[in-house]
């Protein structure tokens, strides 16, 4: 196994809503909640869920956008939390993220090459001269031309802006990129463009991605292992090819028969939704009103994630007891 690049160790984070005219008490929202995840160097780690599960909010954790309410996220062996102002600027060129809107990630007033070269002002890297080479270089390969390097945003296709997003991530030479739904605002048509292109450089740069998506194709072209999470919490984590053959959790069962087939011979078993989305539900397992098939267990204790016979990661009592529909 390769080395670990990130250690995510009991992380969680919390929102508080102040209370209203007609709620006076405030309210604590917990996005994240006591995560255990690690990113190896070199891989690409899907994370896929509903929206609203807390994939963005674990995103913005890792790259320190906002702190965490309990536990840490170590980096290369350092623990981020605790870097002073100087040691996160360092963090900030080693992690880069890839938003997903190109229309509104992108600074309107300021011509691509200046978006793509404000990194390298920021922190100060080569003279004028060869931080205007560096960003024709990377222009080029990411698929754009000298030529347009003087135009604004909104000269360009949705695609060719996130392509400039690409190129702004990749100047500092970063470590570790963070792929916020990085196509969902494209076209169908630009995506695999898009997706084929974050391939190629990941191999011509040796970058990690922490690939962030709802859209279980896209994870499946992207990623070598994929963590499936489900109301702030990792239910299940294992290679792509487990997840996709042969799924644990129910509600990875759930979420690959909404996955529709172009294949009208291929017959795929139906996962009927019960029950709703409940927050609220301490004692027991979050996913219990949905399941299909709960034990009695499932009422009294949350599974935690364990080991599997198969090298994988799972958070359900139905795996523990070998009772899987």
């Amino acid at each position: 196994m390769s080395d670990v690049l990130v250690d995510i160790r009991k992380v969680s984070k919390q929102y508080t809503l102040s209370g209203s005219f007609f709620q006076a008490q405030k309210r604590i929202i917990p996005a994240v909640k006591n995560i255990d995840l690690q990113i190896f160097q070199g891989e690409t780690l899907g994370l896929v869920g509903e929206s609203g599960c807390g994939k963005s909010t674990l995103a913005r954790l890792i790259a320190r956008l906002e702190d965490t309410s309990a536990g840490a996220v170590w980096f290369k062996g350092k623990n981020i939390n605790t870097f002073n102002k100087a040691e996160l600027k360092e963090y900030r060129r080693s992690v880069q993220l890839i938003f997903q809107d190109p229309y509104s990630s992108l600074n309107p007033r300021k011509s691509a090459a200046r978006i793509i070269q404000e990194p390298l002002d920021i922190h100060r890297i080569g003279n004028s001269k060869t931080r205007r080479e560096e960003v024709l270089e990377l222009m080029a390969k990411v698929g754009l031309s000298a030529e347009q390097a003087q135009r604004y945003p909104h000269e360009f296709s949705g695609g060719q802006r996130q392509r400039i997003g690409i190129a702004r991530a990749l100047i500092l030479k970063p470590e570790l990129i963070i792929a916020d739904e990085p196509v969902s605002a494209l076209d169908v048509s630009i995506q695999s463009q898009i997706l084929n292109l974050l391939k190629d450089l990941k191999q011509d740069f040796g970058l990690t991605y922490l690939f962030v998506s709802h859209d279980l194709n896209v994870i499946r072209h992207m990623s070598d292992r994929i963590a499936v999470m489900y109301l702030g919490q990792i239910v299940e984590l294992a290679r792509n090819s487990d997840i996709y053959n042969n799924p644990l959790h129910p509600y990875t069962q759930l979420l690959l028969s909404a996955v529709p087939s172009c294949d009208p011979q291929k017959k795929r078993k139906q996962t009927i939704i019960k029950g709703e989305v409940k927050m609220d539900n301490i004692r027991g397992c979050p996913f219990l009103d949905r399941c299909s098939n709960p034990l009695p267990v499932c009422r009294e204790s949350q599974p935690v994630l364990t080991p599997t016979a198969d090298n994988r990661l799972c958070a359900c009592h139905l795996v523990d007891s070998g009772k899987l529909p």
